[in-house]
């Protein structure tokens, strides 16, 4: 399914959307310090990140998602409305509710969250027949929506957040089947399979899902194809990284706007990997994803040295530019 073209439709991200506060050049205080970071930045966070990161890159995409009526939550809202071809119709304004807010403290490898997130109803999406591809939980695979998205033909990408509890449980598994293409970090394949390393927890993943995807931060990514039994393992593109924030989505809402390439695999991966590559050189996720032009261009001057004639022949020949707006709030 994930090696044939997609049929024509919209890109659909579901979920949280966060006011992500993102600090880098700090480490992170004990209790009673206080630590300087050098660089600050305000930008929409969660669902968002992949939501306007694959419309930055030419998809039709559209944003599922409920938000306050808070004072962060207008200001984010003003900056995914600055985005262009980025579908907001089903993005609703929850009166009393608080929007989810995050602290990042971010290195050039890693980063560590505060995060506050109040219970509200789950967005659930209207328009469900012109949709080729939609990013949700896992644990949401399994709504009569979702269902209904995929028999209508509609590839279904997975993805967890970070388990609280510690505990990864291996019941997340089971659930798999529900979805198509599986996109946990190394950490998170490693803890649900068992899994010794990145290779290993793939291979055991592709046991439940038509193609697993292991991301490894700055060490690129591996997948596994359990129909073709085929095994990718793409290297990352070295960049001086400053905010790995949002590396991951960025990466998934690129492989998610590759589906509508006729490409191999490989070309997929190393689409998405040069996607989250550019986007660690910003700060904020999404607020650094590349536009088509721009990645083009990273790619031309970082991994010169690689084949990226499939990238040549893209079929969106307009890319979207970048404008002041559409930048994270920085100081």
């Amino acid at each position: 399914m994930h090696h044939r073209v997609s049929r024509p439709g919209a890109l659909l991200f579901t979920g949280d959307v966060f006011c992500d506060l993102i600090f880098t050049g700090a480490d992170v205080p004990v209790l009673g310090q206080e630590k300087y970071a050098d660089r600050f930045a305000i930008a929409a966070g969660g669902a968002a990140i992949r939501a306007v990161a694959s419309a930055r890159l030419g998809a039709d995409s559209r944003l599922v998602a409920a938000m306050g009526d808070d004072v962060i939550g207008s200001h984010v809202h003003a900056l995914l409305r600055a985005e262009p071809n980025l579908d907001l119709e089903e993005l609703t304004t929850v009166p009393g509710y608080q929007t989810p807010v995050s602290v990042a403290i971010s290195g050039p490898h890693d980063r560590g969250f505060i995060t506050y997130v109040e219970e509200h109803a789950v967005a659930i999406p209207a328009r469900r027949d012109d949709v080729a591809a939609a990013h949700l939980d896992v644990a949401d695979a399994a709504l009569p929506w979702a269902r209904e998205l995929r028999d209508r033909g509609a590839i279904l990408v997975g993805g967890v957040g970070w388990d609280a509890t510690e505990e990864w449980s291996s019941d997340l598994l089971g659930g798999l089947d529900r979805v198509d293409v599986f996109i946990p970090n190394h950490d998170e394949a490693m803890a649900y399979t068992r899994a010794s390393d990145p290779v290993a927890a793939a291979r055991a993943l592709a046991d439940h899902v038509s193609l697993a995807v292991v991301t490894r931060g700055a060490a690129g990514v591996v997948a596994v194809d359990s129909a073709s039994g085929e095994e990718a393992d793409v290297p990352g593109i070295p960049v001086a990284a400053v905010d790995p924030t949002g590396a991951g989505d960025v990466f998934t809402a690129a492989l998610m706007t590759s589906f509508a390439e006729d490409w191999t695999l490989v070309e997929r991966l190393r689409f998405a990997t040069a996607a989250a590559a550019y986007s660690v050189t910003g700060l904020g996720g999404g607020a650094a994803a590349p536009t088509a032009a721009q990645l083009v261009r990273f790619v031309e001057r970082s991994a010169a040295d690689a084949d990226w004639d499939f990238l040549h022949d893209w079929t969106r020949r307009e890319p979207l530019q970048h404008t002041p707006a559409t930048e994270a709030t920085e100081r």
